[in-house]
């Protein structure tokens, strides 16, 4: 009975023992490495369990296996048999095992790991961080896009964990977050070392259309189109190249964000220190044509001196033309100085003003009642526009076409593109106008009628029209029209219908008027002018003698 409870015991305690010294699987156990053969560490765990790893996993990433027989070395226990009666082990697994536990704690404090990139995967890289197995995201590489990211291969560096998932295996970490760190310590110092207006000697790493970014040793400094001459640049490879080596000037630093300004052009004299004297008002120069726009072109007198000529001040006839079809660019012009504002550095500049105005050469050379001849520009509904010389242009008025006709009658004979002449009547030079006259380049018909005639002389006129109002009557080429109350002293006979069309009929002048090119005249006032005369003449009514012998002998003495 006793020999039976011993022996139970006994199994009972070997059991217990075994239980207590077998590792469990999932566990990490320390082996040594029995031998190596066909590509394997063959590691003895204890236990008298004993199982195989591939050499691979004793490689770092890019490196050859460090394993000799006899090395302790720490495993991974999957199983404890196999088919083979073999332990199922992994150093590849242990390792991970192990990194995660120490990223864990790497990551709760924020401190940087070490790690190797080996694998490029889509959108990124691979990273061994010492067993597990990192993310590394294409944009987190370098502070810049990386082309080839070839010489970082392999390389042991320290990354930032970004974000751990120890459940589902993901690591992702940042090679760019440990540069800017380093590139932040690195920048303040150097900008701590700075102060505006310091000289100092750069390299352009890149060019924009605003400007170059210059390296001064570690750190970037930003050199504006504006501040890399005085002259007008229109682009920063105008003057700059990619590493080009340039000797600038810290025009302001921002210890805040540690932005750096530089400048080129504060190293070089100032040209507008003496433009008051080298430019006086009125005085002419000649440049070039660096900047067209549609208010004006730009005009550089000297490199860092440029002027504004208005589009109002390019020319005295072409008022709406855009500045482009006057002046191109990099032409030569000659310009003169109107305005400058050395407060603002501008400078206003004339362009018309050194051809002269066209208006004054015209009337110099045109006084009044000079012939022209010109090309029908322009016809509306008041008159012609005729182009002159100097490209200016003269106006026809419509009462200044033809004598005889209405305006609106008269310019129908003309069309564009028609030569005509014409005589220059009035020339105003503030209101840029010039008054031209047709009809003037004959006698007025008016003035050679009645050149010589004075109002209460008879004339003979030639009846060419009958109307219910009166006649219409020809004298000497010029028209008029005797009203019915003028046809005769007589009220009966003051019909039109007893006159003919070519009569000849004898009347009295009794208006002139030059203004309005009216010749006034009255058969009836003739008649009364007529008996006045025979009354004053042979007698009076008063002598006895009737009106009718009066007249009657008066009219046979004259025509005797």
């Amino acid at each position: 009975m006793s020999a039976t409870a011993s022996m139970d015991e006994f199994e009972a305690l070997l059991n217990e023992s075994l239980e207590l010294a077998t590792p469990d699987e999932g566990a990490v156990v320390k082996g040594t490495v029995l031998a190596i053969e066909a590509g394997q560490a063959i590691v003895d765990i204890g236990y008298k369990m004993e199982g195989r790893v591939d050499l691979k996993e004793f490689a770092k990433p890019g490196q050859d296996p460090e394993i000799e027989v006899g090395d302790t070395v720490e495993v991974y226990l999957e199983r404890v048999e196999n088919a083979r009666g073999e332990a199922v082990i992994s150093r590849d697994k242990a390792r991970r095992e192990e990194a995660w536990d120490r990223l864990e704690k790497a990551a709760e404090k924020e401190e940087r790991v070490e790690g190797a990139i080996f694998g490029r995967v889509k959108g990124g890289f691979t990273v061994d961080l010492g067993g597990a197995v990192a993310f590394l995201p294409g944009s987190q590489v370098d502070v810049r896009p990386v082309r080839d990211a070839g010489p970082l291969m392999g390389i042991p560096q320290p990354f930032q964990i970004l974000k751990m998932d120890r459940r589902r295996g993901n690591i992702v970490v940042s090679r760019r977050a440990i540069l800017e760190e380093s590139r932040a310590e690195q920048r303040a110092e150097i900008v701590g070392k700075l102060k505006e207006g310091d000289t100092v000697d750069g390299v352009v790493k890149n060019i924009t259309e605003y400007g170059a970014f210059v390296d001064l040793g570690g750190v970037d400094g930003l050199l504006h189109v504006t501040d890399m001459a005085w002259r007008r640049v229109n682009h920063p490879s105008e003057i700059l190249s990619i590493g080009e080596t340039v000797k600038v000037q810290i025009v302001k630093i921002n210890k805040e964000t540690q932005r750096i300004s530089l400048g080129m052009k504060q190293l070089q004299a100032d040209p507008w220190e003496n433009v008051e004297e080298k430019y006086p008002l009125e005085s002419r120069h000649t440049g070039r044509v660096t900047n067209i726009t549609d208010y004006g072109a730009f005009v550089e007198l000297e490199p860092g001196v440029e002027g504004l000529v208005h589009v109002s001040e390019m020319s005295w006839t072409k008022k709406n033309v855009h500045p482009g079809k006057i002046v191109s660019t990099s032409q030569e012009v000659e310009v003169v100085v109107l305005e400058i504002d050395t407060a603002k550095r501008r400078v206003s500049l004339g362009l018309k003003q050194t051809q002269g105005n066209p208006w004054d050469n015209f009337a110099a050379s045109h006084p009044a009642g000079t012939e022209v001849e010109g090309e029908v520009k322009n016809i509306t509904e008041f008159g012609l526009f005729i182009g002159l010389e100097g490209d200016i242009d003269g106006m026809v008025h419509l009462s200044d076409i033809d004598w005889n006709r209405s305006g609106e009658e008269a310019i129908q004979d003309f069309r564009k593109g028609d030569m005509v002449k014409a005589v220059v009547t009035d020339v105003d030079v503030e209101k840029e106008r010039i008054s031209l006259s047709i009809k003037a380049l004959e006698g007025d018909p008016f003035v050679d009628a009645t050149t010589g005639v004075k109002r209460g002389a008879v004339v003979t006129v030639v009846v060419t029209a009958i109307e219910d109002g009166g006649i219409e009557v020809e004298y000497d080429g010029m028209k008029s029209f005797i009203r019915r109350s003028d046809l005769s002293r007589d009220r009966a006979e003051q019909r039109p219908e007893r006159f003919s069309v070519g009569d000849k009929v004898d009347a009295r002048v009794t208006n002139i008027d030059k203004n309005a090119r009216r010749l006034g005249l009255s058969i009836k006032a003739r008649e009364i002018a007529e008996e006045k005369e025979a009354v004053a003449q042979y007698g009076s009514s008063d002598s006895g003698a009737s009106l009718g012998d009066i007249l009657g002998a008066a009219l046979k003495n004259k025509e005797e």
